[in-house]
């Protein structure tokens, strides 16, 4: 935030001062956060069930990036950004999960005793984005602690229901 803060003569096509800030934050959070996301998929290839793990939480991020895509869309578009200007930065900000799956994949396929220890860093990294970021955004917008507090638990229980219907479904197989 300070180095845009510095740099006001930056700009994105007619986008400049605090727009511009407030854009490029969004889209260097976006893309920080895609570069845990990255090792977290390549971790999870990792493993004697790493084929398995690896596409369902490739998968689940591919859905997850849908959101995140149309957060950038949704503060590019009103500033009358081009479709596709803003279609590119939308992917841009997802580009750090493939270059960091592959080293992660790397380091923990050389690694595998240490596995553990990176399906640990992607949990958390994962587990930090959802906390930092995604709760503490809804209680900024909602001003509700018990709002926020009574959705975010209906969705753990949801999202705890539904591996569990995964994990009991994949035992019967």
């Amino acid at each position: 935030k300070r180095f845009l803060e510095q740099h006001e003569e930056y700009h994105i096509g007619d986008l400049a001062g605090a727009d511009f800030r407030r854009i490029m934050l969004i889209i260097f959070v976006m893309t920080l956060h895609s570069f845990s996301e990255g090792v977290g998929i390549g971790v999870s290839f990792g493993g004697e069930n790493g084929g398995e793990l690896g596409v369902f939480i490739s998968a689940s991020l591919a859905v997850h990036n849908v959101p995140e895509g149309l957060a950038v869309a949704v503060a590019l578009l009103p500033q009358r950004v081009h479709l596709l200007t803003a279609a590119l930065w939308c992917i841009g900000t997802s580009i750090p999960q493939p270059l960091m799956a592959v080293p992660a994949f790397i380091f923990v396929h050389y690694f595998i005793p240490i596995l553990p220890v990176g399906l640990g860093f992607a949990g958390g990294a994962m587990a930090w984005v959802a906390i930092f970021e995604l709760l503490s955004e809804a209680f900024e917008d909602t001003k509700s602690t018990t709002t926020t507090g009574v959705i975010s638990s209906i969705s753990l229980l949801v999202m705890l229901w539904l591996q569990n219907s995964i994990d009991d479904a994949t035992h019967i197989v």
